[in-house]
């Protein structure tokens, strides 16, 4: 008698092995809630603890979309630390001391990793930003891009967990080849990349914690086959969360370039994550103030739609270069929308040579 749809699904799914417990998916509980559809659609969920290894999620789905019938799937990774404790068996119950009024269970003590160091990847350089909306991974692409036009060696990392836009603006979407246990990067104008969003769904959320953050950065900074770079650029989600810190315990980070708007409002959430990596022992390099002003098309005068000073305001409190003031240009949008950043796709516009001016610094 010939094998179910869902039959097939989990005989696919009871070969894919977990690296770690060297148990399959299937029978080591991983694989939870396989839903299908009549039109080959299918839906499970996988669950990952801090110590798997982040790329079970692709192998899965690629298991799953290799069997006859399927059309498509989707995988939507829970933390085993979400997940509710089963209740344990009752111990035999033991004398203990009475309790003493304000007394408290002693924290256990968790020792801080070490960062590892890295030479081959140069220097380790996080841009971020202190709030959401800024450019900050527009001028963070532009600016790998522009210093493998001045001979650099580059790799892009998007630690951008919660928001992996670096796939689309680079217009590479597809899941990187491992070799000899080690996974290759993609590559886009001469970058070499990795970002979570080859490795998920499009549409699925990542509702992770700081153990399982830490995992993803630190797999894409040891596991990872980069060669030998001069810059390793992270574009970091906005605020000053769980990336920031688990980037800085992992390695050792060169400097941080902060980007941020003309608007005081964006000034000071830019401030407050200058401070953080301050506070971390990582330096600022400098500001990149994205959105300065408005090239008008009739008279070319630049128009201030967002204020004025932000950026140098920001680089005078820190006492820091302000690397750059960058146009609001739409061809810049466009650009991170199709995949054809502005340093590549009107390299003589002015927004371009301001974001090559800005590499020119830092290379510098």
């Amino acid at each position: 008698m010939p094998a179910s749809f869902s039959e097939r699904i989990e005989e696919a799914l009871s070969k894919v092995v977990n690296t770690r417990t060297r148990a399959d998916v299937l029978s080591g509980s991983q694989v939870r809630d396989i839903a299908t559809s009549t039109e080959g659609r299918v839906r499970l969920t996988l669950i990952l603890s801090a110590e798997d290894d982040a790329t079970l999620a692709r192998d899965v789905r690629q298991a799953v979309e290799r069997v006859e019938g399927v059309t498509d799937v989707r995988v939507d990774v829970k933390d085993s630390s979400e997940l509710p404790r089963a209740a344990a068996p009752a111990a035999a119950p033991k004398r203990a001391s009475l309790p003493v009024m304000d007394q408290k269970p002693a924290a256990p003590r968790v020792a801080a990793p070490t960062p590892v160091s890295y030479p081959n990847l140069g220097k380790v350089i996080a841009v971020s930003s202190g709030k959401g909306g800024v450019g900050k991974s527009t001028v963070t692409v532009n600016l790998a891009i522009a210093l493998t036009q001045l001979g650099k060696r580059v790799g892009l990392m998007d630690a951008d967990i919660y928001g992996p836009n670096i796939p689309r603006m680079m217009g590479v979407n597809e899941a990187p080849p491992v070799s000899g246990e080690k996974i290759q990067p993609l590559e886009a104008f001469g970058v070499k990349l990795i970002s979570l969003g080859f490795l998920i769904e499009r549409d699925q959320p990542a509702i992770w914690r700081g153990p399982i953050v830490m995992k993803i950065i630190t797999q894409f900074l040891r596991d990872v086959e980069w060669g030998q770079l001069d810059y390793l650029l992270v574009d970091m989600p906005p605020g000053t969360g769980d990336a920031q810190l688990s980037l800085v315990q992992a390695t050792q980070v060169a400097g941080a370039i902060i980007v941020t708007t003309p608007q005081e409002v964006s000034v000071g959430d830019a401030l407050r994550g200058a401070k953080m990596f301050e506070r971390v022992g990582v330096p600022v390099i400098g500001v990149v103030e994205n959105m300065s002003y408005f090239e008008s098309p009739e008279t070319g005068k630049p128009i201030a739609l967002f204020g004025t000073g932000g950026g140098k305001r920001l680089a005078d409190e820190l006492g820091v270069a302000l690397l750059g003031e960058v146009p609001l240009y739409p061809p810049v949008m466009d650009g991170g929308d199709n995949g054809r950043p502005i340093v590549v796709g009107d390299p003589k516009s002015t927004a371009a040579k301001k974001l090559t001016e800005v590499a020119a610094k830092v290379a510098s």
